[in-house]
């Protein structure tokens, strides 16, 4: 597919301008996308990098006034901060604008305007939480309250952080203003909305269009909202801090966040145009159907850039749509999620202060929430230093130069006659670029970065195996192919690991006395000897240092980790329920425990805890109701892989019947999990 293209447009998701980027954010977005983008430019392919600060909507202006200052000196504050921390961490935009600038407000406006004149935007009057005290209208994010659908008491105005879903404003029960902390009346008032209906069909084609390329979560979550249908979506909203509608007489409105944010990668890429001299060549970008855009983000952003993104662009006209939207899950800390109040989280502005970037781009790329949440930990951090970066691929980079510096006078060794040995290893390397770039090109960077550790793995068993300390005395040349091959490996690592690590190699290239500039390097000639005999090598260091567990614990200290382990380890006795009398494995046996997949799945109506699912158990579908609504939402479920009792006796749940149960742990415990299958097994497996 990538040879179809002439060029490629790689957008990053704008982080909002209210606080610092921290780890959460980097495993989601920057580090993968990062890591492609490199990795295309050694393939010698042309790609643009788009990103830049969201600096609109109600998040900035909460920010403003918790920090007691205008909402234009928080995003100030915080793009200059963002900018130089994406920097000093290595991600590579080719521009990094911002949504407050006249050049954003042009796109914006220009967007509305048209979708106006061709009547894809209509005005109408609704009804609106209003605080009398405060005299103005709430904001979604300025009422809190209880989620109408898993009754979560700290809901926001229009979507639950608890599960996922989104609603009006109007459901939200037992509403209070944040403002004033009293109820809100309602009131009506004036705003544009976007027929999204309009575009079903076209975004059902376009979303099936992309069933075989597309990641399960983009898949199975732009599907669940296409299968609810669209509903026209409001574009304006009560508010000072934005971009104010371009129509005579309207006041005090602005365009929603939701609709301007994302055209910030036209703007950005209009910028970034300019700037090259070349005003028009932003086109080629969105305009040509040459171009592949792939659309880097979290979950939590997806259908925003699946369906209302799409239709935006739809309606518009004459744009090219995104190919893949490559969505992470969420990266965790510590067993739990990311929390600022509870100083449950690590910036990237501190991190740096503190260690190399590039140990936490490794540990970050081998443990992506590719396909389900993973969970960062400082004790993994320190392993994937020590064990992985340092006793490695530092260990065979290190060992490999100062040989050559202390017995070939620091000069690359003339290659003779190969063993098996030399050339079994030099066939692996030479294969590791295509191997990779597999993996890179399906978006799998986990995998990628172990295939990259594995070439360095092999490096070490070679220098081993080869064993130069004893060849240097009893066959010197035998002892300098040897080191010949290892000092070309060495310079094929630093090429392959330099989408993960780019300031570790370059410290190799300056080691081998090269430009220590890749991106003029080819990755497909990667794994080719490349060095000249004779060629004059640099001055050797340590390109990894051991991170003491004395450090490590300062950090967890930090967090208040072993403090709250203590505190759960008190309790934990009162946690679990007592074991059950035993029983036969006669008695096990009658359990018919199956593989399935939820292909369907929605709330039972007045219910808080059921959820009526569809399963695929391979022979037959089946419909079960399970008591988790609370806990996870029925678009979480979609597309899961869980294991159910098949041979369980059909019951009904508030009138709908049930014919299995599924496996989790108890939905009322602090540790509420779905047993589910980590692995490719087919639906309708038996499980002993």
């Amino acid at each position: 597919m990538q040879n179809n293209f002439k060029r490629i447009l790689v957008t990053s998701a704008l982080p909002y301008a209210n606080g610092h980027i921290h780890l959460g954010h980097l495993a989601g977005c920057y580090v993968p996308s990062d890591i492609y983008t490199r990795y295309q430019r050694l393939q010698q392919r042309e790609v643009l990098h788009i990103c830049g600060s969201d600096e609109h909507g109600v998040a900035i202006t909460i920010s403003a006034e918790k920090e007691k200052t205008t909402p234009q000196a928080i995003v100030d504050k915080y793009h200059k901060a963002n900018k130089e921390s994406f920097k000093k961490f290595g991600i590579k935009f080719d521009n990094y604008s911002r949504t407050s600038l006249p050049i954003h407000h042009e796109t914006s406006k220009e967007f509305f305007l048209d979708l106006l004149s061709k009547g894809y935007l209509k005005e109408k009057e609704e009804e609106q939480f209003y605080d009398a005290d405060a005299k103005m209208f709430l904001p979604d994010r300025y009422v809190e309250g209880t989620c109408p659908n898993c009754g979560n008491d700290k809901a926001r105005g229009d979507q639950c952080d608890n599960c996922g879903k989104y609603y009006d404003q109007l459901e939200l029960k037992n509403p209070k203003s944040l403002i004033t902390g009293k109820t809100p009346i309602v009131k009506k008032t004036k705003h544009w909305f976007f027929t999204l209906g309009k575009f079903q069909k076209k975004l059902e084609e376009y979303t099936e269009s992309h069933s075989k390329d597309w990641k399960d979560n983009t898949l199975q979550q732009t599907r669940s909202w296409l299968k609810e249908g669209l509903q026209d979506r409001a574009v304006t909203r009560d508010l000072s801090w934005g971009i104010p509608v371009p129509i005579e007489g309207v006041e005090g409105k602005v365009l929603y966040v939701w609709f301007d944010a994302v055209l910030g990668y036209i703007s950005s890429t209009k910028e970034w145009a300019i700037q090259q001299g070349k005003p028009e060549k932003w086109k080629e970008y969105w305009c040509d159907t040459s171009t592949r855009y792939i659309a880097f983000l979290g979950k939590d952003n997806i259908v925003f850039h699946t369906i209302v993104f799409p239709a935006e662009l739809m309606a518009k006209g004459g744009y090219i749509l995104p190919d893949n939207v490559p969505a992470n899950e969420f990266l965790n800390l510590e067993g739990g999620k990311f929390s600022k109040s509870r100083n449950n989280a690590i910036y990237l502005k501190d991190i740096l202060e503190r260690y190399p970037a590039d140990t936490f781009r490794y540990t970050l790329a081998t443990n992506l929430p590719e396909t389900k949440d993973s969970d960062f930990y400082w004790k993994d951090f320190q392993a994937k230093n020590n064990n992985e970066l340092a006793d490695i691929y530092g260990n065979f980079i290190n060992r490999t130069i100062t040989f050559v510096a202390k017995n070939f006078e620091n000069k690359v060794p003339k290659r003779g006659k190969m063993n098996d040995l030399d050339r079994e290893v030099l066939v692996y390397v030479q294969t590791a670029p295509q191997r990779i770039a597999v993996f890179i090109e399906q978006f799998k960077f986990r995998d990628a970065t172990m295939e990259m550790m594995n070439v360095a793995r092999a490096a070490n068993k070679y220098f081993n195996d080869s064993e130069p300390w004893k060849s240097f005395k009893t066959n010197p040349e035998q002892c300098g192919t040897t080191l010949n091959i290892c000092l070309n490996i060495v310079r094929s690592l630093a090429v392959l690991f330099s989408p993960v690590v780019p300031f570790s190699s370059d410290k190799v290239f300056k080691m081998l006395n090269q430009n220590s500039i890749v991106d003029n390097e080819q990755w497909m000639n990667a794994g080719e000897p490349q060095l000249l005999d004779g060629h004059q090598l640099g001055q050797s260091e340590i390109l990894f240092t051991k991170i003491e567990d004395t450090t490590i614990e300062q950090e967890l200290s930090t967090l208040g980790i072993n403090a709250e382990a203590k505190k759960e380890n008190e309790s934990v006795v009162s946690n679990y329920a007592p074991v059950k009398p035993q029983i036969t494995y006669d008695d096990f046996a009658k359990v018919d425990l199956r593989i399935a997949k939820i292909i369907e799945a929605e709330a039972v109506p007045k219910s808080k805890k059921l959820i009526r699912l569809q399963i695929d158990l391979g022979f037959e579908k089946r419909q079960i109701v399970a008591g988790i609504a609370e806990k996870l939402s029925p678009e979480q479920l979609i597309g899961k892989t869980i294991i159910v009792v098949a041979n369980l006796a059909p019951a009904k749940l508030m009138g709908v019947e049930s014919q299995g149960m599924l496996l989790a742990t108890a939905a009322d415990g602090a540790n509420f999990a779905l047993l589910t299958s980590s692995t490719n097994v087919d639906s309708g497996v038996g499980i002993k």
